[in-house]
């Protein structure tokens, strides 16, 4: 029987690194993935045939199998193994079949049929036809390395050029992921796509972006059940009850807050403006925030940097948290946490709150208030909260369904 190991995952598997002499790292099922001394990551089938260790059976080279390929043909040569067949043969022809992801288009393939393989229907869609409309008919037969920004600029224009800039920018959005992608696996070296800027391809008056409920939810649950560090997730949290700026939250010290009264005080110096900004916290900041001081790194502020405690985090460390989730989230920043907020709590509140300020408003709204007034603020609060939360658990609910 295969010795039971504990699973591997993507992360794991990229961070192995080459020793003096080769060696081999247990998945389960029979399944290795063997480090050579060039830093070349092999998928091997560990397996017994009358009682007899037999040598290892080569599924392939890492960079074209991801793990849950190989664990997928891992399976099926160990039902072969059951009936008392060598799985070698099948291996060898398996192997065979394999693309060698060095022209774009097998490139391409081999990410829809891993790193899309998981991801939703509509997703898939999406990022297909992109694949096959517009960038497999320009630059499919070149090879990997030789696709410059050049090549995605001139596929962009062509895309404006029929007077569609937003799918000229999701279609530079879906090169870029596909050669992060194929970085991690070792498969590119640079991203031809990452040094065209966004707003070269389409830029708009304004954005418009508001997540849904189910987004909200979705999006929630994939930083709650993300590797990325507990103070980092609380934090993306904290941005959406909060419906601050992104650098309000990086750089709020621990004196801004009287968690007692669940009040978060912005010093209008930090702000620049002639007051401060009064942050009314429901109750589950509060208690995010409470865990955040019981174990805090720094005496400042409330997210220092790894790096030092006496600064914040770098206001790029959340954009870096997102995109590393790999979220099914198109045309998503950070900043559309304030606006998705803003329109929520306006369908919420407006047939009770009609010839009242909007709900952001009044969030930014001075301490200069009638009591009256702040407990309604503290109301609204507790009701986007509580909004958000439910959303988040109805993502957990579809998850263990899913599972």
């Amino acid at each position: 029987m295969p010795r039971l190991a504990v699973p591997l995952t993507e992360s794991q598997i990229r961070a192995l690194e080459p020793r003096v002499t080769r060696y081999s790292v247990a998945d389960g099922n029979g399944l290795v993935i063997e480090v050579m001394t060039t830093g070349t990551k092999v998928w091997r089938f560990r397996y017994s045939l009358n009682g007899k260790r037999q040598p290892l059976a080569t599924i392939g080279d890492y960079r074209m199998i991801s793990l849950r390929v190989a664990r997928a043909k891992a399976q099926k040569y160990a039902e072969l193994v059951a009936q008392g067949i060598s799985p070698v043969a099948t291996a060898r022809r398996d192997r065979g079949a394999e693309a060698k992801a060095d022209v774009l288009r097998e490139a391409a393939e081999l990410y829809m049929s891993t790193e899309m393989a998981g991801k939703s229907d509509e997703y898939r869609r999406t990022t297909r036809r992109a694949l096959d409309k517009d960038v497999l008919p320009a630059i499919g037969g070149m090879p990997v390395k030789a696709v410059t920004a050049e090549h995605v600029v001139a596929i962009c224009d062509s895309i404006k050029s029929r007077g569609s800039p937003k799918m000229a920018l999701h279609t530079r959005n879906v090169i870029k992921r596909l050669y992060e992608y194929l970085i991690a696996r070792q498969l590119a070296t640079g991203n031809p796509a990452e040094v065209v800027p966004a707003r070269s391809i389409a830029t708009f008056e304004s954005r418009t972006r508001v997540l849904s409920g189910e987004e909200i939810g979705a999006m929630l649950y994939s930083i709650e059940a993300s590797g990325i560090r507990r103070p980092l997730k609380f934090a993306l949290h904290l941005l959406v009850l909060t419906m601050v700026r992104k650098s309000d939250l990086v750089e709020s010290t621990w004196d801004e807050f009287d968690l007692g009264n669940a009040l978060w005080r912005i010093p209008a110096a930090r702000l620049t403006k002639d007051a401060d900004q009064l942050v009314h916290l429901p109750q589950q900041a509060v208690t995010m925030l409470r865990e955040l001081h019981l174990r805090r790194a720094g005496r400042t502020f409330v997210f220092p940097s790894v790096r030092g405690h006496d600064r914040p985090i770098a206001k790029s460390t959340l954009n870096q948290a997102v995109k590393a989730l790999g979220l099914d989230v198109e045309h998503f920043v950070l900043h559309d946490f304030r606006r998705t907020a803003a329109a929520h709590l306006r369908e919420m509140t407006e047939h009770a709150e009609r010839d009242k300020t909007s709900a952001q408003t009044r969030q930014n709204a001075s301490q200069d208030k009638s009591a009256g007034d702040v407990a309604e603020q503290r109301r609204i609060a507790q009701r986007w909260a509580d909004f958000v939360y439910a959303q988040l658990d109805a993502a957990r609910k579809r998850a263990g369904g899913a599972a």
